[in-house]
């Protein structure tokens, strides 16, 4: 039984998760997350908004609209579907389906809310590998733009594309295999909460 245990996630190190939300909560799960002490990563990018009445403000908003990153031991992941706010750990089958520690901790080292903004989602093109800093060894796509190079990060799990800025001297080109080009798609949901969710308060995937 411990076996089976170690093998399906439930025993052993935490690992990365990605929970999904309803609509337009995720900073308010994060901070159910926090008072919960639940290890948390709710990555946000600043954007310029203006109002009807003409002013304009910056805001921080979600990179990933309606997902928040947890660590937690796939045991404790009860816990975490009982934060308001909570639909579902985002999973294939019947388990949820761990994230790279790596691409997790680089985006929380390295990630400037300045410099990154959501991007939709891109499955071709020339893939390059950053050389420096906090992000050295991320790979993703580069796309050129009238004020230089962009690098757009996808995460598989979450069918999603992020844009960072990158000087062209950080990156170096590598060779994509056919399955970095395609994306896997996780389509199931992981254990949802028995209260029925409204369709058009939930974020589709």
């Amino acid at each position: 039984m411990r076996k089976i245990a170690d093998e399906l996630g439930f025993c052993g190190d935490k690992r990365w998760f990605a929970v999904y939300t309803t609509c337009r909560h995720e900073k308010r799960v994060a901070q159910h997350l926090q008072q919960r002490d639940i290890d948390y990563f709710l990555p946000i990018y600043r954007t310029q908004h203006r109002w009807k009445d003409g002013s304009k403000v910056m805001l921080d908003l979600p990179l990933f609209p309606g997902y928040v990153f947890v660590r937690i031991n796939a045991s404790k992941r009860v816990g975490v579907l009982e934060v308001p706010g909570v639909v579902s750990l985002i999973g294939s089958g019947s388990r949820p389906a761990e994230l790279p520690d790596f691409e997790v901790e680089a985006l929380r080292a390295g990630l400037d809310p300045t410099k990154a903004e959501p991007h939709p989602l891109v499955m071709v093109g020339q893939r390059v590998r950053i050389r420096s800093g906090a992000l050295a060894g991320v790979e993703g796509i580069v796309v050129r733009k009238k004020s230089g190079f962009r690098l757009v990060l996808t995460l598989s799990l979450l069918m999603q594309s992020i844009a960072i800025e990158v000087d062209g001297d950080d990156v170096e080109f590598v060779e994509a295999s056919a399955s970095q080009m395609e994306p896997t798609r996780y389509q199931d949901h992981y254990t949802q909460k028995s209260k029925p969710i409204a369709v058009n308060n939930a974020v589709q995937i």
